[in-house]
C-alpha cells in the first residue's frame, strides 16, 4: 500500500511542478496583458475625440430641457434653470485614452426659486440619440432625489 501511495505522488509530481511554473508565469503577466491598449481615435470604428466645450449653449439647452421635463413631469416641483454661471472643465479623458472620450465639466446653475446649485455634467461622444452626436450626463447637487449620482453627485464626475 506504502510503495502504491508513493508511486503515485511520483507520478503526480511532474504535473504539480508543471502547474506551479504556469501560475507563476500567469501572474507575472498581470492585468496589463489582457488585452492591448488602443487609443479610442485608432480603433477600428474609432472616435473623433472633439467634442463641444463645457461653455457650449447646445450642451446647456439640454441640460436646462432635461431638468425641466424631470423636474415639471415627474416631480411636479416646478423648477426651472434660468442660467448658468462659473463654467469650469474638470477632466478630459479622465478614464484612459482607449475608452469613449469625455469632458467632464461643473457650473453654477441659477433656479427659479433665487436658489443657485452646482451641476456636475460630462460631455460624452456618440452617445447622443441612438449613438448619434454627443450625449449630456448631469446631476444638480442637492436635487439628485433618486441618488442616481450618489454621494452629492459624485458618480457625475471623474
Amino acid at each position: 500500500m506504502a510503495k502504491r501511495i508513493s508511486g503515485l505522488l511520483v507520478a503526480m509530481a511532474p504535473r504539480a511542478i508543471l502547474t506551479a511554473v504556469l501560475a507563476a508565469a500567469c501572474a507575472s503577466l498581470g492585468p496589463a496583458a489582457a488585452r492591448p491598449l488602443v487609443p479610442a481615435e485608432r480603433r477600428y470604428i474609432p472616435y473623433g475625440g472633439v467634442l463641444p466645450d463645457c461653455g457650449d449653449p447646445a450642451v446647456f439647452e439640454r441640460i436646462q430641457g432635461r431638468f425641466h421635463d424631470r423636474e415639471a413631469e415627474f416631480w411636479n416641483t416646478g423648477l426651472e434653470i434660468l442660467g448658468f454661471g462659473k463654467v469650469k472643465e474638470i477632466g478630459y479623458k479622465t478614464n484612459g485614452e482607449d475608452y469613449i472620450p469625455r469632458r467632464y465639466c461643473t457650473a453654477q446653475v441659477y433656479l427659479n426659486d433665487e436658489k443657485s446649485h452646482q451641476v456636475s455634467y460630462s460631455i460624452n461622444e456618440d452617445l447622443g440619440i441612438i449613438g448619434f452626436g454627443f450625449g449630456v450626463e448631469w446631476c444638480v447637487g442637492g436635487l439628485d432625489r433618486n441618488d442616481a449620482y450618489a454621494p452629492n453627485c459624485k458618480m457625475a464626475r471623474p
